[in-house]
């Protein structure tokens, strides 16, 4: 059949979580929004990119710590585990854990629903005896996990610091809800970054060619295009600052200008200089990270890092 005339356009489905934590952060003073709304597809694209950066340490020591002590996770951890990564991203640090362990099932989870099924599918192919099995979801929140790994004991995998993107008592909350949801026999590998050089760690948040720039900025594009706002991206500028008080890296964008702006229909004002705080990075210590994880309901079994003391892995066990 012929038409004559375009079909008309689909009503854009708006997620009412990321409309509510982006309106509400707005809103508070000073202005500040979750991190995970970064990871729409173009977010994901850009952050696989940071990782490849000179600048970006985290990813190249943790994934050199995977690679060197396969023997030592396989003796540590057993075979026949299901791994559960949470925020997978492009899983391109895990076939060194999946090649060492040889776990019964792989599950990963991310709030990036396309790019987790890409990436997906792409381990899936490269271990094809593997049952690979996506979850799409916000790992804050209640998930449940596949059927087919219903018995098997569990280990999970947290890499790249994500925890360090939580304020302290978030984190231990999170931590706890990873313990109930993985059960008692449960294990947990998890990434830690290290406190170390100020300047290093700006340049590992701000990188001569402007990727993480892109990258924060991304969020203000990803509002305008599904919240109907119209924040101008060039009244915005990319800022990573060292907050030695609180151990933490912090990303803002900074109002370039007196700015008047609208989102999902209401009205914003920022002056000249103020920002909103994106994301924080918190850099640990290693006697807070065994605190942090006990606190949270795991006690710390073993721990990697490399020779300049940049990067932890541990593993812990459900306590």
């Amino acid at each position: 059949m012929l038409l004559t005339e375009e079909a008309p356009a689909r009503p854009r489905t708006i997620d009412p979580a990321f409309r509510r934590d982006i309106l509400d952060g707005l809103a508070r003073e000073p202005k500040a929004t979750p991190p995970i709304w970064f990871y729409d597809r173009r977010g994901s694209e850009l952050f696989e990119q940071i990782t490849d950066l000179p600048e970006y340490y985290p990813t190249r020591t943790e994934t050199a710590l995977l690679k060197a002590h396969g023997l030592d996770f396989a003796r540590a951890v057993g075979e026949g585990r299901a791994v559960v990564e949470f925020g997978a991203g492009s899983s391109r640090k895990t076939p060194h854990l999946l090649r060492a362990i040889r776990p019964a099932a792989y599950v990963p989870i991310d709030i990036s629903g396309d790019f987790l099924q890409a990436s997906s599918a792409q381990l899936a192919g490269d271990f094809p005896e593997l049952p690979v099995l996506p979850v799409v979801g916000d790992f804050n929140q209640p998930l449940d996990l596949p059927r087919e790994i219903a018995g098997m004991p569990r280990l999970g995998f947290f890499p790249g610091s994500t925890i360090g993107n939580m304020e302290p008592d978030a984190a231990v909350d999170l931590l706890r809800a990873m313990r109930r949801l993985l059960g008692e026999d449960a294990m947990l590998l998890i990434g830690m970054d290290r406190i170390k050089d100020r300047d290093r760690l700006i340049a590992a948040y701000d990188d001569a060619q402007g990727v993480t720039a892109a990258f924060n900025l991304n969020l203000i594009e990803r509002i305008n295009r599904e919240l109907e706002g119209d924040l101008p991206v060039d009244g915005f500028a990319h800022r990573a600052v060292w907050n030695d008080e609180k151990a933490r890296i912090e990303m803002h964008l900074e109002a370039v200008r007196p700015l008047h702006f609208h989102v999902a229909g209401a009205c914003f004002h920022m002056d000249a200089g103020e920002t909103i705080h994106t994301e924080s990075s918190h850099k640990y210590g290693t006697r807070d990270e065994r605190l942090l994880l006990r606190a949270g309901g795991w006690e710390p079994v073993e721990e990697w890092t490399d020779d300049e003391g940049l990067f932890g892995l541990v593993l812990a066990k459900a306590g």
